[in-house]
């Protein structure tokens, strides 16, 4: 929420709202607070992340993008794409669900788009492919928000992969030069590519990623054990266009002679318009059971809340910074005093320097610890004896 200066009326109301807020929080809710002066990008949405269980296949896939397969018929689609803002936009104008299997060698990975008018410019491994509509997947074996995986791919099978140090926010590096060794990758039109003369269904992607090459940054078991749980998303990259000479080209918007900007839809929202914000992504719970062969529950991780009350101290601090030049290290003033979560005790501790900090969160017994850095890694101790 912004404040006009001067509006005296308004930030009494605005305040009152806190308040009001604040003194109904329940456990295992997470307040959203106000985007933070400076401007440091907040998620402005709950934190609800979307899940899939991922059953396991007993069979190879094919890869050829047209999901043929009967174990495919066996798993289920996801939720559809929405907008990566959530339900601060509209409903995405085109339909787009993933489905998600896996075996001992490869997670699978299925993409169904609508799509009118299918098309695509892109030729060359590792371009930016989301200067073309395209499909993106995003992973994160251990959820620390570091060391992760994202691999985007157009209507011609083009594939851009990348290897992220960290999120941009953090001045994380993008690897463009490596390659996921053993990618397999296939698309197939429901309708003919680059064609303005006649109308389209959409195109579908079928992607094979080696448990080998997702292991090297898991710092887990991969394949995963049953019931592990990693974090990831699905975005689609939707451009305007129109017909000009008998081919597709990008809407100008006259008032910037550039195309208009892109829309982003999402498996599960982001909250702002930015997909670098791990902590945002869905969870996948992997199962060994076979796909048909019966219903797993998901379970939530406990913690899940607990991890995401510290990013809401991050963010805070990344904002106090921006606008005093140092972090701060008085913990009161940048916890909400009325949460509680499950497991922890709260308030957590700070540790604080001008340019470093480490906020840690404790189980009562401190036989568990969650920590979160400056550079918005998350780190957890279990089942020992935590001394300071």
């Amino acid at each position: 929420m912004i404040v006009t200066k001067g509006k005296y009326l308004n930030l009494i109301v605005w305040l009152l709202l806190v308040i009001i807020i604040g003194c109904n929080l329940k456990i295992g809710e997470i307040s959203i607070d106000e985007e933070g002066a400076p401007g440091f990008p907040v998620p402005q949405i709950k934190f609800r992340p979307k899940h899939y269980v991922c059953y396991k296949t007993e069979n190879p896939i094919i890869i050829d993008g047209k999901l043929d397969e009967s174990v495919w018929g066996n798993a289920q689609w996801t939720d559809e794409f929405v907008d990566i803002e959530g339900d601060l936009k509209p409903q995405p104008k085109y339909r787009t669900s993933v489905k998600m299997l896996w075996d001992d060698e490869y997670f699978y990975i299925a993409g169904r788009m609508e799509e009118p008018n299918v098309w695509a410019t892109l030729t060359k491994r590792d371009a930016v492919i989301y200067y073309d509509n395209d499909f993106e997947v995003f992973i994160d074996p251990d959820g620390d928000t570091h060391e992760y995986y994202e691999l985007e791919i157009n209507a011609f099978n083009t594939v851009w992969d990348l290897l992220l140090t960290k999120p941009y926010r953090d001045n994380g590096t993008a690897i463009n030069a490596w390659d996921i060794q053993g990618l397999k990758t296939a698309v197939y039109i429901d309708g003919t590519i680059n064609n303005p003369s006649d109308r389209d269904n959409g195109w579908t992607v079928e992607i094979g990623i080696p448990w080998s090459v997702l292991g090297q940054c898991a710092h887990k078991a991969a394949p995963p054990k049953n019931g592990d749980q990693w974090r990831g998303n699905f975005s689609r990259v939707q451009w305007q266009i129109e017909i000009q000479n008998g081919k597709y080209v990008k809407k100008i918007n006259p008032d910037t002679s550039k195309p208009f900007p892109e829309d982003n839809w999402v498996w599960s929202p982001q909250g702002l318009i930015a997909m670098h914000y791990p902590e945002m992504w869905g969870i996948v719970q992997f199962t060994d059971k076979p796909a048909g062969s019966g219903l797993v529950s998901f379970k939530e991780d406990v913690d899940l809340y607990a991890n995401y009350a510290l990013y809401q101290i991050y963010y805070k601090q990344k904002n106090y910074f921006l606008e005093h030049g140092h972090y701060n290290q008085d913990i009161n003033s940048l916890v909400t005093k009325k949460i509680k979560i499950d497991g922890y005790v709260w308030p957590p501790e700070i540790e604080c320097t001008r340019n470093m900090f480490e906020v840690r969160l404790y189980s009562p017994e401190k036989k568990k610890l969650i920590s979160i850095f400056n550079d918005g890694r998350l780190l957890k101790k279990n089942n020992q004896l935590i001394i300071k």
